[in-house]
């Protein structure tokens, strides 16, 4: 039986299935996953991501970004230093810190695989529309616990996983590269296990407090 990639436990069962996928929801800490057997290759993957346009003068963009920013630049003091993790190819969070006088390296697996971006600690870390990409979540968060310093601000912004009856119309799931759906009860779960202290700040943003 299949694990689940964030707790571990084999705790799945179904959850929803549509005409290309299925999708297993665990008992224990409530994430829904897309099976293995369904997820994209590195190429196909890519190329997905390739047609995104992500541009950091598109002011709509910066926008919808801003959500998850702002609240954070408003927490930071002066001089804290951070990682945007999985930047894709048109980095934004990074120059929109740069305006509010904070300084911040870019990270991702396609477009920015700058491995010494990873070999030091930050103050805050932004991971947006990025989690239901990682198909092993566990160790990803693992790795950001690590790159994170006392006191400092994981941001996490993705879509909240829906009812099962609201899931099957749920235009987030269409995205072939998205694999792994979070609620708040994973969230909460995800807190717990890593000892963070969890602040909703939007319906699709959260950020963790590490202690």
């Amino acid at each position: 039986m299949s694990l689940c990639p964030l707790c571990e436990c084999d705790a799945l069962s179904h959850f929803h299935q549509d005409k290309k996928r299925a999708y297993l929801r665990c008992d224990n800490c409530h994430l829904v996953v897309v099976p293995k057997h369904y997820l994209l290759c590195d190429e196909q993957e890519k190329n997905t991501y390739d047609q995104h346009r992500n541009d950091p003068q598109d002011m709509r963009y910066r926008e919808f970004l801003g959500r998850a920013v702002n609240p954070l630049f408003s927490q930071l003091p002066q001089g804290a230093e951070g990682l945007d993790f999985g930047c894709g190819s048109g980095p934004t969070i990074s120059v929109m810190a740069a305006e509010a006088g904070f300084a911040m390296k870019n990270y991702d697996l396609y477009y920015y695989n700058v491995l010494q971006n990873l070999a030091r600690t930050y103050d805050f870390i932004t991971m947006t529309e990025v989690i239901e990409h990682i198909a092993e979540p566990k160790s990803l968060l693992m790795r950001l616990d690590r790159l994170l310093n006392p006191g400092g601000i994981l941001v996490v912004m993705t879509k909240l996983v829906e009812k099962e009856m609201e899931f099957g119309q749920w235009y987030y799931k269409g995205d072939p590269t998205h694999i792994c759906f979070y609620s708040m009860e994973t969230f909460d779960w995800i807190a717990k296990q890593f000892g963070w202290r969890l602040e909703c700040v939007d319906s699709d943003v959260v950020f963790f407090h590490k202690h």
